[in-house]
């Protein structure tokens, strides 16, 4: 039997799996057969999550190591009115079936979009967020980001999805 120790693994998270809390979300394909949700342009703020959706393993030092996360969105026709929120989370189910608290992961986001200026413009955006301390994820952890965007009157908010950065050891 092989060991695997694959420091260079990626994991791509498709727009559709991302899920927002308020607006209307259509997916869309562009030229090229490029997907996407798009959302209709509103002046309301409203949450993304974006699930990390890799293999865990309960060995110690097995599984996945979560590096970090780019997300691929776009802002067109007019600025959001603010996007200061980015969080990376880690959730620990319970054993006894009580509710999980999510607990905020430590993370820096990269030059081009550190602050909620950068964010916010209209442009195309591929936002890197790395984990401050890279984490072995057990069995009973999820990862995942939310973002809070706060979308102006014409606003156009366009998700591409997500990759995931990890070392892979089994």
């Amino acid at each position: 039997m092989g060991y695997i120790h694959d420091v260079a693994m990626s994991q791509w998270i498709p727009p559709s799996m991302f899920l927002f809390n308020a607006g209307t979300w259509t997916p869309a394909a562009a030229a090229g057969n490029l997907w996407s949700v798009i959302r209709t342009a509103a002046d309301a703020d409203f949450w993304a999550y974006i699930p990390i959706v890799i293999p865990s393993n309960a060995v110690a030092s097995k599984g996945s190591y979560l590096k970090s996360i780019e997300i691929m969105y776009s802002i067109a026709t007019a600025a959001l009115d603010d996007f200061a929120d980015v969080g990376l989370w880690k959730d620990t189910f319970s054993a006894d079936g009580s509710v999980n608290v999510p607990a905020a992961v430590d993370m820096t986001i990269d030059t081009a979009h550190d602050t909620a200026a950068e964010r916010l413009a209209v442009d195309e955006h591929r936002m890197v967020i790395t984990l401050d301390t890279a984490a072995w994820i057990d069995t009973d952890e999820e990862y995942h980001v939310d973002l809070l965007l706060d979308a102006a009157a014409t606003s156009i908010v366009q998700f591409y999805g997500a990759l995931i950065n990890y070392t892979l050891r089994l």
